[in-house]
Order: structure tokens, then C-alpha cells, then sequence
């Protein structure tokens, strides 16, 4: 993570905790390095706060999620302890290969962090659940980022009646440094290209059009947290709305009657359970079709056959009721896609091509750019015809008059132009009356023998 991505960046965390990392690091910014090596001495002892990766317990993989949640590791979480979502979906998809781990438990004990990374990860959680029986559970803390993430397992239990859970939302913030910097005696002028790439600059106060910009932005990271809770908790957007993603933390009960969480138990009491129970430990939280789902999956992995292929035939008999949910989700894609492509189509319109523009659009296979290229090849052949027939419409040239010979031209050919210039000059008092030299009169039938003089017509006398 860079470090102005610290202070600028969406993030789906507490915001007291945001505060505070924004703290450490805008001390940070102003040159204020941080003593690592004092901290140290401070507290008597090293910071180690690197991730461990999980440990199997009775067949269990245990994997912490400890602390303020970040694509990468990063020097706030040496001082005070963070994950990587990299490094948690490393070891996350270890787990799953392990053949020594039958089911694993994400140990969640974090304020939330950071949008970018958060994603991924919930979205390999729920491949994990589709293996292995796979449980969130709250050491202390589930927020926000922490909370997409756990929403993805299976089920989620929290430590005790006090652990706090939810805080579904996304904030950002704006620092206008301007006057800190006026202070200084330090003017910032930025140079961009494109109307919002710098509506929120931090060297300038924070302008209408750069707040909406940020407002949308959060806006919209907010949809597709909410999209990912329902989906995960096996709800409506509605609800999630309604009951859990107002921003607020939810405390013990008020968590389980809001719907974020399964219930209370102990680290070992939930390890006890997936080792002597496994799949079954979780028939509660599952819809019988997902429970046999999970038990062909298990024993797939147990025969050694991970690249064993389900037949379509085999699914419907065993597991129709998955068969049925896969089918409807292909027709939603398959619904989706189709209005995607239409909508492409259409967005070529031109006038004058219509009639092509429908049929494109409901042909089912054309795409937007294809649906480009036919508009503008017709549109080519349309204006090509048009100026085929304006020529086509246009009258014939009207004829001009044959251009007038010249006297020189009327003596013998085989004599040089001068000599028939002088012998026409001294013959015809018209020629000395209108060219008033020889020499004039002389140029002037070169030019017309050379083609560099074109006779028009003549005035009437």
C-alpha cells in the first residue's frame, strides 16, 4: 500500500481506527519518520508482529486474521499488527490442498481495512466452503472488511456476548494541505489531463464536483459490500439493508438477531466440533442440497480424485436441487449478458440505419463492435450511393465557343512565330491598334501556342 493511498483511499473500517492510522502516517508524510528501534526499547521488546500462516489442530486448519486488513504488508502493521489479504489467500488455498486438513476456521479478530484485496479473498472463501466445511469465527472484532470476508464462510460464530460485529459501510477522506503548505512558504501547481483526474487534489480545498466524485465512489464500493453480504448470508440486498449495513457495530445478541452472525461458542469448542462431526457439523446452516454438495466434494478429496468430472446426469440425480439453482443462475447470466450485448448494439445507433441497428440487436449473436462496423460500412455505401446520384442528377456542361486564331496563326506554319508575328503586325492595322508593340503582340501569340494564354471570347463592338 502506498502511503498516500493511506490517507486518500476508500476503506472499510471502523473510522476511529482509520483516524489513527492516518495519524501515525501523516507524521509519517511530514518527515517525521517513525522510530521503529525505539518503540523497542520502549516496550522491552521486538516488534514481531508478521502473519503466521495456519495450524492444523485435530484436523482443523486455524487461520488468524489478526488486526487492520491491507492488500500487502506494510510498516503499520510491523508496529501495530495487520494482515495481508495476499498472504491469507496463500494460505488459505494451502489449507484446502491439505489432505491433513477436513475442515478450517478463519480466526477473525480485525477493524476492517482496506477495499482493494478484501474482495479477492471473501471471494476464495467461498470457493474454500464449496471443499471444506469452512467457519468465521470473532475473536473480539468482525468490522466491516473483516466482515466481508467472514461472511463468505459458512457459518459465523462469535467469542462471547461483547464481541463486536458489523459495521457494514465504506468511508474516504479528503485532507486539503493547502494552508499547511502556505505556511511553509510551499505552493503546489498540478498539471492534469481529464476532467476528473484531479477533482479531490489535496493541494486545493475540496470542490463540489471533487466531493460528489468521492461520494460516488464510495457509493458505489458500498453496493457490491452489501451485493456480497446478502449473497454470502443467503439473503436480500433488501434486508442486509434493512437489519445489518447501516455502519453501526453490533454487540453479542444484537449481532445474532440482526442476522450477521450463527451463534456463541469457544475456538475449541467450534475445533472439537468440525473434527469429530466434519460436513456435518454444519447441517444447521445448510440447505440439504449444498450438504450433499459438500459431501461429494469431501469424499472426492478423500479418494485422491480432485480432477474427477460430475456428469450432468449425475448432478441432476444426485443433487437436483443444485442442478436447479446452477440452471437458474445460467439463465440469470445468460438474461444478463444478453442485455449487456443489446444495449452494446444499440448504443451504435446513427441516423438513417435504424432498421439495421434493430435487427442487429435482436439477432442474438451480434456484438457492439461488430454492430460499429456494419453502421459504418452501411453508412459508407449510403453516402456513396447518394454522390452517384447527384452526379448522376447533374446537367451536361454547356458548350463554349471555339477560341479565336490569331493573325500569326492565318500566315505560313513553316515559319519561326516571330517572323509570322512581324508579318502579321505589318499587314493588320487591328493588331497595332490593340497590342500597341510588337513585342506585346509577339508574347502574347507565344503564350497561346504554348497553352499558357486560353482565349475566353471576345467583346462585341
Amino acid at each position: 500500500m502506498k502511503v498516500i493511498d493511506i490517507i486518500t483511499a476508500p476503506w472499510a473500517i471502523q473510522p476511529s481506527k482509520l483516524l489513527e492510522i492516518q495519524g501515525i502516517y501523516a507524521t509519517h508524510l511530514r518527515g517525521d519518520k517513525i522510530d521503529v528501534k525505539g518503540i523497542e526499547a520502549a516496550i522491552g521488546k521486538p516488534l514481531n508482529n508478521q502473519v503466521q500462516g495456519y495450524e492444523v489442530i485435530d484436523g482443523v486448519a486455524v487461520l488468524p486474521i489478526t488486526g487492520v486488513i491491507s492488500k500487502r504488508m506494510n510498516l503499520f502493521a510491523q508496529i501495530s499488527g495487520g494482515v495481508s489479504t495476499e498472504l491469507v489467500a496463500r494460505d488459505l488455498k494451502a489449507a484446502i490442498a491439505d489432505p491433513a486438513v477436513n475442515a478450517i476456521i478463519l480466526q477473525i479478530d480485525s477493524p476492517g481495512g482496506t477495499v482493494d484485496g478484501t474482495e479477492t479473498l471473501a471471494n476464495l472463501v467461498r470457493q474454500a466452503r464449496a471443499a471444506k466445511p469452512t467457519v468465521a469465527f470473532a475473536d473480539g472484532m468482525m468490522a466491516s472488511a473483516a466482515y466481508w470476508i467472514g461472511s463468505a464462510a459458512d457459518k459465523i460464530f462469535m467469542s462471547d456476548s461483547v464481541a463486536q460485529i458489523g459495521s457494514i459501510g465504506v468511508v474516504a477522506t479528503h485532507q486539503d494541505i493547502s494552508a499547511a503548505e502556505q505556511a511553509r512558504g510551499v505552493k503546489t501547481t498540478e498539471i492534469t489531463a481529464g476532467k476528473y483526474k484531479r477533482a479531490a487534489s489535496q493541494f486545493a480545498p475540496l470542490t463540489e464536483s471533487g466531493r460528489q466524485t468521492i461520494q460516488d465512489q464510495v457509493d458505489y464500493l458500498y453496493s457490491v459490500f452489501v451485493q456480497a453480504v446478502a449473497e454470502n448470508r443467503g439473503t436480500s440486498v433488501d434486508a442486509v439493508l434493512e437489519n445489518m449495513a447501516d455502519g453501526r457495530v453490533f454487540i453479542g445478541q444484537q449481532a445474532i438477531d440482526a442476522g450477521l452472525v450463527d451463534g456463541v461458542s469457544t475456538l475449541d469448542a467450534l475445533i472439537a466440533q468440525l473434527s469429530q462431526q466434519g460436513a456435518g457439523a454444519l447441517v444447521s446452516a445448510r440447505k440439504p442440497a449444498a450438504i450433499k454438495q459438500l459431501a461429494i466434494a469431501a469424499e472426492i478429496t478423500k479418494k485422491g480424485a480432485i480432477n474427477m468430472k460430475i456428469t450432468k446426469e449425475q448432478l441432476l440425480a444426485d443433487a437436483p436441487d443444485v442442478a436447479g439453482a446452477l440452471a437458474a443462475e445460467g439463465h440469470a447470466a445468460g438474461a444478463t449478458a444478453e442485455r449487456e450485448r443489446i444495449q452494446a448494439v444499440m448504443a451504435q445507433a446513427m441516423p438513417g440505419h435504424d432498421a439495421l441497428i434493430n435487427s442487429l440487436a435482436f439477432d442474438g449473436k451480434t456484438t457492439g463492435p461488430e454492430a460499429a462496423v456494419a453502421v459504418l460500412n452501411a453508412e459508407r455505401t449510403m453516402r456513396g450511393k447518394a454522390l452517384a446520384d447527384r452526379r448522376a442528377d447533374a446537367p451536361e456542361p454547356a458548350p463554349h465557343a471555339a477560341a479565336p486564331t490569331t493573325a500569326a496563326a492565318d500566315t505560313d506554319a513553316s515559319l519561326p512565330v516571330d517572323e509570322r508575328c512581324k508579318a502579321a503586325w505589318d499587314k493588320d492595322a487591328t493588331i497595332r491598334a490593340e497590342f500597341g508593340t510588337l513585342a506585346g503582340y509577339t508574347a502574347y501569340t507565344k503564350g497561346i501556342e504554348a497553352g499558357r494564354v486560353k482565349v475566353l471570347g471576345s467583346v462585341a463592338a
